[in-house]
């Protein structure tokens, strides 16, 4: 199939998982409602497959040899039933658009009970990714996130592959906290720097003091911080965090307490070499 192809040799990936029982559940109109989701998730589309006793019913159909469905099948535990959800992009959007895309449909067949409460702990994040835009590699977390010890020698040649000390607390398919573990050492951080291409002239200026801190030797340190906003609203089963943040800022920006954004003094403006913006947020 020409299009997994191309994004296979551009360096992409194609994913997908099954939901079983699922085919039933879903017809053409619905399979195009999560599409257009999977769509609006970041992914360019969504192929999906329904398995039955006499074999495939998808597009994908005239594409794929028996053997090579029966490898598919295989591959995802797939029976007479089942539905197989794909998408080919490249390995950061194809997770992010499956990670939503499970949600969506979990929570359309409502097998997602109420009461229950799920958690999971993710860890080894990547310590590094590339930005398409910018053409380069960039921190995940942030640059004084400490890599994975065993993980050390591939910040010389191979620091996309890096893992990193940092971990995310998930309930319900939510990020409920996150942290990480610092660098405390000046060797490490110099290599990380470097995998940034970030110069020393140019760390020197810009994090000198914490270069020369790291140097004297700094303890090991890390932390996590708990979004309580968000344990609340699950816990409460809202839809949507504003119900149960104290003062909560509304979509235009403003703030109901203290009546911000208010107006700014012309004095201001001019030590500052601002001008206001035209456009009311009435």
């Amino acid at each position: 199939f020409r299009v997994f192809r191309d994004v296979i040799h551009e360096g992409g990936v194609v994913k997908g998982f099954n939901e079983k029982e699922g085919a039933a559940s879903f017809s053409r109109k619905k399979l195009y409602e999560l599409s257009a989701f999977a769509v609006g998730s970041g992914a360019k589309g969504l192929a999906w497959i329904k398995i039955f006793d006499n074999g495939w019913q998808s597009s994908l159909n005239k594409f794929f040899v028996d053997e090579d469905k029966r490898a598919v099948n295989e591959m995802l535990d797939a029976s007479s039933g089942d539905l197989i959800l794909i998408v080919a992009q490249t390995l950061k959007i194809a997770n992010q658009a499956l990670g939503a895309l499970r949600l969506e449909v979990a929570r359309r067949l409502d097998i997602i009970s109420d009461g229950s409460y799920a958690f999971v702990w993710i860890t080894r994040f990547p310590l590094l990714e590339y930005n398409e835009s910018d053409g380069r590699l960039e921190a995940v977390h942030h640059p004084f996130t400490a890599p994975l010890e065993g993980d050390l020698a591939l910040l010389d040649d191979h620091p996309e592959q890096a893992r990193a000390r940092a971990y995310d607390l998930v309930l319900n398919g939510a990020e409920i906290g996150g942290g990480s573990v610092r660098i405390h050492d000046l060797a490490t951080q110099e290599k990380v720097f470097k995998a940034l291409g970030v110069s020393a002239e140019t760390a020197q200026s810009k994090f000198g003091f914490f270069l020369e801190a790291l140097r004297y030797g700094a303890p090991p340190h890390g932390g996590i911080a708990l979004g309580f906003d968000r344990l609340v609203a699950i816990m409460t089963g809202v839809k949507s965090i504003r119900e149960v943040i104290a003062f909560p800022k509304t979509t235009r920006a403003t703030c109901p307490l203290t009546n911000a954004p208010s107006g700014v003094d012309e004095a201001q403006l001019k030590e500052l070499a601002l001008q206001p913006c035209q456009e009311s947020l009435d």
